[in-house]
C-alpha cells in the first residue's frame, strides 16, 4: 500500500467496524433445538441402559422352580431366568403393540400376586386356540423398574377394571433372551452419538465471536 492510499483506506476501515453485528434470527432456535435434542438422545440412551447390560449377559437362564411358592429375589432382578406356573384366567389381559401382528397376554401367576408373565401369543392363535405355557424362559425386571416398552402394563390392567401389579411385583418377560435383545447395543450407540453431535454443534454455534478490531487512531 503506497502512502497515498492510507488516507482514503482507514475511513472505509473505521465505517466496516462501526456497522451493527449481523441478525441471526434463527440462531436462538437452532440453539434450542441442539439443547431438546441433545437432552432428549441422553434420556433416551439412559432409558435403555438396562436393556443394554441385560443383553451382555451370558450362560444359561437361572432356575426359579414353582413360581406360585414365592416370590423372586432382588438380586435377580434384569437377569435371564426360568421358571413355572399357572397362569391365572381372571387376572390377565390381552394387548398388541403397533407394527406387530402378533398380540400380547399379561397375566399373574396363580395364587402369587407378586409374580406376572408376559407372553406373546402368535398371530391367528389368540382366543380358544391359544394354550397358555406352564413354563416361562425370559427377563426378570421389577414392576417399579420397568423399560419403556413394558411401562405402561399397570395402567392398562387398571383400565381393563383389575387390580394392577403392586409395587413390589415382578414382571416375568417371556421369550426374551439377552442374545435376541442385543440390538439395543446399536440403538444405544446411535442416540449416544446423536447427543454428542448436538453437544457439538450447540458449543460451536453459542460461541460468541470476537469482534474484529478497528484501526489503530
Amino acid at each position: 500500500m503506497t502512502p497515498a492510499e492510507a488516507p482514503t483506506q482507514a475511513p472505509a476501515d473505521k465505517e466496516l467496524a462501526e456497522l451493527p453485528a449481523p441478525r441471526r434470527p434463527w440462531r436462538r432456535t437452532t440453539l434450542v433445538t441442539l439443547l431438546i435434542g441433545a437432552i432428549g438422545s441422553l434420556w433416551l440412551a439412559m432409558s435403555v441402559l438396562p436393556d443394554v447390560f441385560y443383553s451382555l449377559r451370558g450362560g444359561s437362564p437361572i432356575g426359579l422352580g414353582e413360581l406360585r411358592k414365592k416370590g423372586p429375589e432382588p438380586a435377580l432382578a434384569n437377569h435371564w431366568v426360568q421358571g413355572a406356573g399357572e397362569l391365572s384366567v381372571s387376572q390377565a389381559i390381552r394387548y398388541r403393540r403397533p407394527l406387530e401382528r402378533a398380540s400380547y397376554r399379561l397375566a399373574q401367576i396363580e395364587g402369587n400376586p407378586r409374580v406376572w408373565v408376559q407372553v406373546r401369543v402368535p398371530e391367528n392363535e389368540e382366543g380358544p386356540r391359544f394354550v397358555p405355557p406352564a413354563s416361562f424362559v425370559g427377563r426378570l425386571v421389577p414392576v417399579s423398574e420397568l423399560g419403556l416398552r413394558q411401562q405402561g402394563l399397570p395402567d392398562e390392567v387398571r383400565r381393563a377394571g383389575l387390580a394392577p401389579p403392586r409395587d413390589d411385583a415382578w414382571l416375568l418377560v417371556d421369550g426374551e433372551s439377552p442374545s435376541g435383545l442385543r440390538w439395543v447395543i446399536g440403538l444405544f450407540v446411535l442416540l449416544v452419538a446423536f447427543a454428542a453431535f448436538n453437544v457439538v454443534g450447540l458449543l460451536k454455534l453459542g460461541r460468541q465471536i470476537a469482534p474484529a478490531p478497528g484501526p489503530s487512531p
